[in-house]
């Protein structure tokens, strides 16, 4: 029977591996140790001489500790989003909400990628280690890794340029398809769940160009790491929301989060015991995040303008019988001792440099109350007034809720809104459909008679108001 010549090809193959395995057998037995690492020195620089590609691995987890290198998430997620469309076999993982799939390429595992003109390839792979512990049941240890493929003559751009360009792509694409969080403080301890307010600026009762001023300040804010830099200054922004009780200050938190992606820190100040914890939760909050306190002016005894030494001694007396009167129990509970030079240091102090981009926000219903030392600019450096419902505020509540844009009834409602005082809220609880039926007619017409009924009330209490005001001046008089 006559032989194939793929059949002698192979043989041929197998007999010259088989050789050089044996001359490299008998290289590492015969010869010097000195002399191999020679020839392996001399073998090593021919390759790499004749071979013009160079390799960066970057190791899943690094350092003694074998932490997860911030490189390799960055990679992955660069790779994830760009490139991971060419592979051929990829990983599938549950992403942001838990409601959709994300895509990685799968190990061992090369795509290539365009920078400037420039292609390189990236590939992924695993060394797999068994455990050398003594055990029932065998281990193993999985270290995965991603290896950068570039040719030499670009090295200056890919070493700089082009991987500056990945980390920061990757770091971005991880804060937009994170879970964001809204935290609350225990003590001096944070703990979260996840935070799935669904509020926007499309959805605030507010006039457009008001709404617009804000986006634009928030959005300069995120972008002005390196003007912050320039400037000497720490990468944070200060913002006072006032106004009555009703007007939105909560929402319009939850919109500046969504329109940025930052977290958020429902700082409670009657639950941090003194000065240093509260450093220690400023520590603790990350960049990209929004420190909120609300109601500051009910927090704790920080309100009100700081008394000159007269009124302190006038004072004072009155503060002592008001103590007397107080329980062992009441005075045993209050035992935060927060100091306004305290929270100051909060703000914009050394302390507050401590990580980046991060805005610091108060509420309250009464500005007046405030010690202007809390609230002047470079501390809370945009003042923003959230008022009653004005007509622009009345037709984006009635898109929202009644989903009109426009009615026969709405120039009643616009005459009415000029007279009369009424929160946000309020106009929302008489559009809130109360029946499947959802007529919207009928819920304006609610409206405007919540609005005449205002109108009457509040003429009841000026004529009210100039009757006292009469009485008391002709009781002057006399």
């Amino acid at each position: 029977m006559m032989k194939s010549p793929t059949g002698d090809m192979f043989a041929g193959v197998g007999s010259i591996v088989a050789t050089l395995m044996f001359v490299w057998a008998m290289f590492q037995q015969f010869f010097p140790s000195q002399l191999r690492n020679q020839i392996e020195k001399h073998t090593q620089r021919f390759v790499n001489f004749v071979y013009p590609y160079i390799q960066i691995t970057f190791h899943e987890f690094t350092g003694e500790r074998l932490m997860r290198s911030e490189a390799y998430s960055a990679i992955e997620n660069y790779l994830s989003s760009n490139t991971s469309s060419q592979a051929k076999r990829l990983k599938a993982d549950i992403g942001k909400n838990n409601q959709s799939l994300v895509l990685s390429m799968d190990d061992h595992e090369e795509v290539a990628d365009v920078f400037n003109g420039t292609k390189l390839w990236w590939a992924s792979g695993k060394n797999t280690f068994k455990s050398q512990a003594v055990s029932f049941h065998q281990t193993t240890d999985e270290k995965r890794y991603y290896k950068l493929i570039f040719h030499k003559r670009h090295r200056d751009l890919i070493i700089g340029q082009y991987l500056n360009h990945v980390l920061k792509e990757g770091s971005a694409i991880k804060v937009r398809n994170r879970q964001r969080k809204l935290y609350t403080n225990n003590g001096s301890y944070w703990s979260h769940v996840v935070f799935q307010h669904p509020a926007t600026f499309q959805t605030l009762a507010m006039e457009p160009e008001k709404k617009m001023e804000i986006i634009e300040d928030l959005v300069t804010f995120s972008k002005a790491e390196e003007f912050y830099a320039r400037i000497g200054r720490a990468w944070k922004r200060g913002y006072l929301l006032y106004g009555p009780p009703g007007t939105g200050k909560s929402t319009m938190i939850a919109a500046m989060a969504n329109l940025l992606g930052y977290d958020l820190y429902d700082l409670e100040l009657t639950a941090v015991k003194d000065n240093n914890e509260l450093r220690r939760l400023l520590i603790e909050t990350s960049s990209k995040s929004i420190i909120v306190i609300e109601d500051i002016d009910c927090s704790i005894d920080l309100t009100g303008q700081r008394k000159k030494k007269k009124e302190q001694k006038e004072e004072g007396q009155e503060k002592a019988d008001q103590k007397q009167k107080q329980g062992t129990e009441e005075k045993e509970s209050r035992s935060s001792q927060i100091t306004l030079s305290g929270l100051l240091n909060f703000i914009d102090g050394i302390w507050s440099a401590c990580g980046g981009e991060r805005l610091i926000v108060f509420t309250t219903n009464y500005v007046e109350k405030l010690d202007p030392a809390l609230i002047r600019k470079g501390r809370m450096d945009k003042h923003i007034e959230l008022s009653y419902c004005s007509f622009e505020g009345f037709k984006v509540l009635a898109k929202n809720y009644l989903n009109i844009e426009s009615h026969y009834l709405f120039g009643k409602i616009g005459e009415l809104l000029k007279e009369t005082k009424i929160t946000p809220a309020d106009v929302a609880e008489h559009l809130m459909p109360k029946n499947a039926s959802g007529d919207a007619e009928f819920h304006l017409n609610t409206l405007i008679q919540a609005l005449e009924l205002a109108k009457e009330e509040a003429k009841v209490k000026s004529e009210q108001e100039e009757k006292k005001e009469m009485l008391s001046a002709k009781a002057t008089s006399d």
